[in-house]
């Protein structure tokens, strides 16, 4: 759970309205629904949230909450889900799924999600849309949102609509983009439409108008746009982000407008993957800017200036203080994906490496819960930002993902191209690869005590081949395994304290 010095909401003027019911909050492993969730808590609300598919870490991380599971391209799935509900925050989008699958399934999932809706009579829907101009030509990014809050709109609930541009906070993928290519890049090319104008929103005040409308009944059954006070270009919120850094960069205006080309390179050069960078991209054609501020009179909230909101969130990474993150969400479908305790042991292949160890089960645990991200993987780190780089090279996640948090881990996590599939406090941490390869693969770290009082630490890479290649590239790997995983499992125990005996899980 957050503290009340990472709540948003606190001084937000409106009253809060628990006895209105149950509350549900689809996306809430996402970027924004992660957020809202500790707000609804913190405010007294009776809150629901739709995963789609079970784990412990979501009891642990919102005590209190009822979990239920569904999809949202499942009616049958949907209409329990819904059952009992009062107001529905619908913060779902297919945008994880490619530019050319997401349309489709961004109305497919709205349509049933009004359908179940309609059956179980739930009074009101919030949905965080897109700004655009509805006259112009939009991107199909921005269009498939518009789409979106007509779909809803057809059923009997009241729908708000809240219409933002690009969401600037601590962990957001457009911040991220903006920051890494500011960090990476000492020249930077500016297409033609790095001119067009934007109205960026901090996460703080979205987080704000989502719980202030829900607070403020006459809201429902309206649209409105969100935006903070300031309307800059793409390259003014690039030079802005480049003087909060101290960094001096070169901008050069190109006639070249390709913007999946653009893309690709953004994506090699910044966190996030060339799916997610290119739909942002195709956006950036469009004027996103707020058509009115109706919205500023009905919730009266302080605007944070798009400077003010960079600050605060290169304050958050330096106090390794990132509640949720874009790559909480992606690639889609991860909760999904087959788990070890699913596979047949008989067809895995398997490498291991092992030490004996006098240091404590929390010294070690904490060492290993620090790998990957800023601080890699210790001597070996070379060969894991090579295979990093091809990663990304083929349109991969790569390792520049990095980690939410430096030190503590909780189940979903993202460490580089992995992710945390199991985590047991002082015994186990099992990561599952999320990087192209002809197969499934795991690894497992592991402490288990010995009679003599000392422990044996272990790191196990699990690995089922898809067909022919699969099984070249494991025996193609596996010289280097012998070299990774040995000298791994040595700097583990080196860089472990018997002194640094903190707990690592459920921070």
């Amino acid at each position: 759970m957050l503290g009340n010095a990472d709540l948003f909401c606190q001084d937000l003027q409106t009253s809060p309205q628990p006895h209105v019911g149950k509350i549900l909050v689809t996306g809430a492993t996402g970027y924004v629904g992660g957020r809202l969730v500790p707000e609804l808590l913190a405010r007294g609300y009776d809150v629901r949230v739709m995963v789609r598919a079970f784990s412990s870490e979501y009891s642990e991380r919102w005590p209190g909450v009822e979990i239920v599971i569904g999809d949202a391209l499942d009616l049958d799935s949907l209409v329990p889900a819904l059952e009992g509900i009062h107001t529905a925050y619908y913060l779902i989008h297919s945008l994880l799924h490619g530019h050319k699958r997401f349309k489709q399934l961004d109305i497919q999932a709205a349509a049933n999600f009004r359908k179940a809706a309609d059956r179980n009579k739930v009074s009101r829907i919030i949905y965080l849309g897109g700004l655009g101009d509805l006259q112009s030509k939009l991107s199909d990014h921005l269009r498939s949102r518009q789409e979106i809050a007509s779909e809803l709109m057809r059923g009997t609930a009241a729908v708000t609509v809240l219409r933002a541009a690009i969401i600037i906070g601590s962990g957001s993928a457009s911040f991220e983009m903006i920051e890494n290519l500011v960090r990476r890049l000492p020249v930077l090319f500016l297409p033609p439409w790095a001119k067009t104008k934007c109205q960026p929103i901090a996460i703080r005040n979205v987080i704000m108008y989502l719980m202030g409308v829900l607070e403020t009944p006459t809201t429902a059954g309206f649209s409105y746009d969100i935006g903070g006070p300031d309307i800059l270009s793409y390259h003014e919120m690039l030079r802005v982000c480049s003087e909060i850094l101290c960094l001096r960069r070169l901008f050069i205006p190109l006639f070249l407008s390709n913007i999946r080309m653009y893309s690709y390179l953004a994506s090699l050069v910044t966190p996030v993957p060339h799916s997610i960078v290119f739909s942002l991209l195709e956006s950036t054609t469009n004027t996103v800017i707020c058509q009115n501020n109706d919205i500023r009179d009905i919730v009266r909230i302080e605007l944070l200036h798009y400077r003010e909101a960079v600050l605060r969130a290169l304050s958050r990474e330096d106090q390794d203080r990132i509640y949720t993150r874009w790559s909480d969400a992606y690639p889609p479908a991860h909760a999904l994906a087959m788990k070890l305790t699913e596979m047949d042991r008989r067809k895995l292949y398997i490498r291991s490496a092992s030490l004996h160890i006098k240091k404590s089960p929390a010294a070690l645990f904490s060492s290993i819960c620090r790998v990957g991200g800023k601080e890699g993987w210790f001597n070996t780190n070379w060969l894991w930002k090579l295979r990093g780089i091809v990663d990304r090279i083929l349109m991969g996640v790569g390792t520049s993902r990095g980690r939410r948090h430096s030190r503590f881990l909780r189940v979903n996590d993202v460490v580089d191209f992995w992710r945390v599939e199991d985590i047991q406090s002082e015994q186990r941490l099992l990561l599952r690869a999320e990087m192209k390869l002809p197969g499934r693969a795991w690894l497992e770290f592991s402490i288990d005590t010995n009679a003599d009082g000392a422990n044996t630490l272990s790191v196990n890479a699990y690995y089922q081949p898809s067909g022919f290649w699969g099984k070249v590239y494991w025996y193609a790997c596996l010289p280097f395994h012998a070299l990774i995983f040995n000298d791994l499992i040595e700097q583990i125990e080196r860089r472990s304290s018997s002194e640094s005996d903190e707990e690592i899980v459920g921070k």
